[in-house]
Parts: C-alpha cells; sequence; structure tokens
C-alpha cells in the first residue's frame, strides 16, 4: 500500500480510546478546506466513529459558511420550542412542523434535532465535544505533480470552472470493514483525489461527507437530512401551498436564504446508499408551475434531461455535476490526464455510423453453450429518433446547449469521471447478452467469462437467466428497494400519476447501450472505469436517458467485447450495414 497503514490502524485505535464508549451518535466535524491536516485526519476519525456504530457529517468550510450558520440558528430554535420558550421563530418552526406531520406521521421532526456532538478543527487539532488530535501520520505523497496536472486538465476541460463560481467536493468518510467493499487503499486514494481537486480548483471550494447506509431505504442521516430537506423547501418557497407558505414564515425570520445550491459539484462515492430522503418521498418539490414534483433538491438543482419533470420545470438548472468512484489513484491519472477533444471525436465518429442506422447488431461467439446476440432498436413508434449522445464529460455549462437545440428545453449537465463512451436509450432490445466484466449495484461487483450473468431481453423486458447467486440476489434486493420507492410516491401522492405510471411502464425495460472508448481505461474493480475500456460495451437495466423512459434504478453491466469477438454494426432502412466494431476491435 503506497500509504503508511499501520499508522493509519494506529490513529484509529487512538480515536477510539479518546471517544471512550460513545455509540449509536451523530457527530458534525467541521473543518477548514485550507487545513490539509485537518482534512486527513478525517479519514481515520471517521473509521473510529463507524467502528463505533456512529453517524457522520464532515462539512468543510471556506473561512466561513453562511449555510452551516443557518443550520445551527435551526437547531438553536428547535432546542428553545423543545424547552418551552415561545417566540416568533419557535411558533413558525411549530407550525410549519405540524403542517409537514399531516402527511409525514411522526418521522419528520426528528430531523430538527441538533447533532449529539460537535467537534471542529482548529491550530492544533478537533476541539469541541471532544478534545482529539490530528492524525495524518497515514498519508504519504504520491505522484503529485501528475495529480495536479490532472485535475487541472478536468477543471478546464470537464467543467471551465469561472473564478466567480461556488464549488462543492464531495468525499468518502471510511466505513467499517464490512461497509468497505473495496480496498482500503482505493478510499484512502480518494482523500489524495479530492485534495488535489481542492487544490487546483478556484479557491472557492466547500466540502462534505456523510455516513453512507446499506440499504436506499434507509434513513438517511439526519443533518443531510435537515439540509437537503431546508434547500428544496428554499427552493419552493413561493409555491402556493400551505406547506410552503409556512416554510416561507419560517425562512423569512430565520434567513434561511442562507442556504443556496452551489455553481458545480465533483463528488467520490463509495459503497452504499445516501438512504431515502422523507420530504422528497412523502411530500415532493413542487415545479414552478405545479404541474409535477421533483423528490430530491439535487434533480431540481441539476435538472438533467432524462428526468421526466425537466420538460415542466420553468427554472433553468442552477448547477452542474459530475462523479467518480473510490478508484485507484494511478488509473484516476491514466483515465482523466487524456486528450479529451481526441476521445469526443472517437465519440462522434460512433454517433455518425449509429445515427444512419435503424437498428443495431451485436453478435458474439459461444461461451458454454451461449452467445451475445441482440437487436437493438433505434426508432421510436413515432418515426423519431433515439438520441445516440456523445459526451459523458462535458459539464462546461448549466444548460445542455445541445439538448437545448434539439428541444427548445433547458436541462442541465451531468459527467462521469473518467469518462468515454457513445450512448443511446434502445427503443427495444431483443435476444441475449452476456455480463463478463462488472455490474454496478450498491458498489461495483466483478463478473466472469466462467461465470457470467445472463440476461434476455423480450423487447420491453428482460428476465435473469443466470449468473452468480451473490449478485442475482443483490439485483433481485435492488429492485425490490427501487419498487418499493415507486409504491411509497404513489401511496403518498408525491409525484403526479403520470409520473409513477411511467416509471412502472419501465421499470423492466433496458435502459441504455454504451459503446466504450476511453483509450487509456483498464481493467479494475471499478464500474466507471470499466464502462470506460475502449471496444468493450455496457448495457444498462432500468431507467434510460431520455425522460420517457424513466424509472428509479439504472445498473450497468459490462461486457468484453474482444473475449467475445464481438461484431457491431448497424442496419441502415435499405438493409445496408455500417460496421463499429468486429471480432471485438474498432473499424469506425
Amino acid at each position: 500500500m503506497k500509504y503508511d497503514g499501520k499508522a493509519f490502524n494506529s490513529a484509529v485505535q487512538v480515536y477510539k480510546s479518546l471517544l471512550g464508549n460513545v455509540k449509536s451518535r451523530s457527530f458534525l466535524i467541521v473543518f477548514n478546506t485550507k487545513d490539509k491536516n485537518a482534512f486527513l485526519s478525517i479519514a481515520p476519525l471517521s473509521r473510529a466513529l463507524h467502528e463505533l456504530g456512529n453517524e457522520i457529517n464532515a462539512t468543510g468550510i471556506n473561512d466561513n459558511s453562511e449555510s452551516l450558520k443557518a443550520l445551527k440558528d435551526v437547531w438553536e430554535i428547535y432546542k428553545d420550542l423543545k424547552e418551552g420558550k415561545s417566540r416568533g421563530k419557535t411558533t413558525a418552526l411549530k407550525e410549519f412542523m405540524q403542517e409537514v406531520e399531516k402527511k409525514i406521521k411522526g418521522e419528520f421532526e426528528s430531523i430538527f434535532k441538533g447533532p449529539d456532538y460537535i467537534i471542529e478543527a482548529k491550530e492544533n487539532g478537533f476541539e469541541g465535544s471532544f478534545g482529539l488530535p490530528f492524525k495524518n501520520e497515514w498519508f504519504r505523497e504520491y505522484k503529485s505533480e501528475e495529480m495536479d496536472d490532472t485535475c487541472k486538465k478536468i477543471w478546464k476541460d470537464v467543467y471551465n470552472i469561472k473564478d466567480d463560481e461556488n464549488v462543492s467536493i464531495g468525499f468518502v468518510l471510511i466505513p467499517k470493514d464490512e461497509m468497505l467493499g473495496h480496498p482500503l487503499e482505493d478510499y484512502l486514494d480518494s482523500y489524495s483525489i479530492c485534495w488535489h481537486m481542492l487544490a487546483q480548483c478556484n479557491g472557492k471550494a466547500t466540502m462534505g461527507s456523510y455516513t453512507h447506509k446499506k440499504s436506499m431505504r434507509e434513513k438517511g442521516d439526519r443533518i443531510s437530512e435537515l439540509r437537503a430537506t431546508l434547500l428544496g423547501c428554499e427552493l419552493c418557497r413561493d409555491i402556493d401551498e400551505e406547506i410552503f407558505k409556512k416554510y416561507k414564515k419560517l425562512s423569512k425570520l430565520l434567513n434561511l436564504q442562507r442556504i443556496k445550491p452551489i455553481d458545480a459539484s465533483f463528488f467520490v462515492s463509495g459503497k452504499g446508499y445516501p438512504g431515502k430522503h422523507l420530504f422528497g418521498e412523502v411530500i415532493g418539490y413542487p415545479t414552478k408551475n405545479k404541474k409535477t414534483r421533483w423528490q430530491s433538491p439535487g434533480q431540481m438543482i441539476y435538472k438533467l434531461d432524462f428526468y421526466p419533470q425537466t420538460a415542466l420545470e420553468e427554472r433553468d438548472p442552477l448547477a452542474r455535476v459530475g462523479f467518480t468512484d473510490t478508484i485507484p489513484l494511478d488509473i484516476f491519472i491514466e483515465t482523466c490526464n487524456i486528450d479529451w477533444k481526441e476521445m469526443r471525436e472517437r465519440n462522434c465518429k460512433i454517433k455518425s455510423v449509429v445515427d444512419r442506422c435503424e437498428k443495431i447488431r451485436i453478435i458474439g461467439e459461444k461461451f458454454n453453450g451461449v452467445r451475445t446476440n441482440l437487436e437493438v432498436g433505434l426508432i421510436k413508434k413515432d418515426g423519431s429518433r433515439r438520441w445516440v449522445k456523445t459526451s459523458d464529460t462535458d459539464v462546461r455549462e448549466k444548460i445542455n446547449s445541445e439538448y437545448l437545440k434539439r428541444t427548445g428545453i433547458k436541462a442541465g449537465n451531468m459527467a462521469n469521471i473518467p469518462g468515454g463512451e457513445a450512448f443511446t436509450t434502445p427503443e427495444y432490445m431483443k435476444g441475449t447478452f452476456l455480463g463478463d466484466v462488472v455490474i454496478s449495484l450498491d458498489q461495483s461487483y466483478m463478473l466472469s467469462g466462467k461465470e457470467p450473468l445472463v440476461i434476455e431481453a423480450y423487447g420491453d423486458s428482460y428476465k435473469v437467466i443466470s449468473g452468480p447467486k451473490e449478485i442475482v440476489e443483490k439485483l433481485k434486493n435492488k429492485k425490490r428497494e427501487s419498487w418499493e420507492l415507486i409504491a411509497a410516491m404513489e401511496k403518498n401522492k408525491s409525484a403526479p400519476k403520470e409520473l409513477i405510471d411511467l416509471q412502472k411502464s419501465n421499470f423492466d425495460r433496458i435502459g441504455e447501450l454504451g459503446i466504450n472508448t476511453n483509450p487509456k481505461a483498464r481493467l479494475c474493480e471499478y464500474l466507471i472505469v470499466n464502462e470506460k475500456i475502449a471496444r468493450m460495451i455496457h448495457i444498462a437495466l432500468g431507467s434510460g436517458f431520455e425522460a420517457d423512459r424513466s424509472t428509479t434504478y439504472h445498473t450497468d453491466i459490462v461486457i468484453d467485447s474482444p473475449r467475445q469477438k464481438l461484431d457491431i454494426y448497424g442496419i441502415d432502412k435499405d438493409g445496408k450495414e455500417h460496421w463499429i466494431i468486429k471480432k471485438g476491435d474498432f473499424v469506425a
């Protein structure tokens, strides 16, 4: 390991001994983003807190944070309310909570309780509820110049960050072993990635992280829940509904306009889920014209083109977003310090081939009596075409200019990092495919050619035929929880019937076909990299990348084209073939 594992484990034990028997509590950790020692110390501290069974929210501020001050004001007013103090602010909070509790039966008020413990990084260590030293001896600098070059390139070529923009960088806390999922070194690499991304940004970045959950149906940590709820309500404060009228009164008294969206975000994702967002699931955030509702403030802020709500939302997208996983540092450098323009040209070349065709054929060699053999339709029932997208790494603008030109709708931008794919939402997919590289569920799981995941597609549905038992069970569980989300929205009427029906109708569909184009991506344990390895392809179950194909999950599966010796070609209206890949190698 490139880091000092012994020093890391020692730091964890030091923190555990100083924390004592504190368990099942909520911790807020506050640090200044200029303080590298504090940031790096959060890695062993978060591992220690998680091993003790605690929940964490870590917030990195840039000298000060109006948003954090607003949260503290809310916690203070809630404390006054519980102590029986009566004044305008406590009355406004009580009225807002009571209005929400009419739908959220007894579960809402708990998110207003402040953290059990607050520790804040000072000059020589963490102070507050506990006095804890900084423990960053585990960290070793590694390829710093290459990292700086890579991060500069991402901010310039992927984001085009402006000097006056506010940026957020999301990092991962270190979970206990059972939630780690991937090597500890990969998680520690993510701290280096985030620090270098911070250092090469425009100086106006904040940072944040929180405890991830085993299930998407678990409650999220209450600090994140409160922050998200207040942000979503702030964006809907002028909506003519009783809940938001009550909120607006509270907002004016506490000056909650201080809670604002950022302009751009980059985050690293680890194993697990944020947990369910209660307000969004039960009530929802109305669009300005009240024609539909969002299920989270993030959806509303990013307003991506494949959300059904986007076409009905009058507000512009407010931010753009890019993300990666806890990928190894060397792979991050190799796959991101590239000629982005050249890779996008390959994507456009593939698009030009596909756009001439009405369907795609994908045929491989047999493995143990079964092979990939697919027909992918590109023409909708009304005669229009499915859109082939050529860039998954262009968030240089808040508004997706290509989508605006195509549709007249203002939608936002999202990036996978690393990037490299040309992808589309199939109108239909028929046949069989063998997933033999990796699948993404609550994390990425490796597949193999010896025991691939075999799936049959029937046009408007699919069925898992065989595969590793653990993978098949995890996929069933993810689908079950995703269906529970639809059922909860339907029960609570937090989304229009049209949206619920749409998500139900798409639930068992194939949502994506992608052809991978990153020339430097290589095989690893992470789907976000493997779905970019040039010449391989990936297929996603569930939600697609057009608004009419939305549902509540998106599960990518990567297929090794060279190993399966895939032939991939399009067929135009006259029956002519247009080749993309032959026997696993590019010909386009």
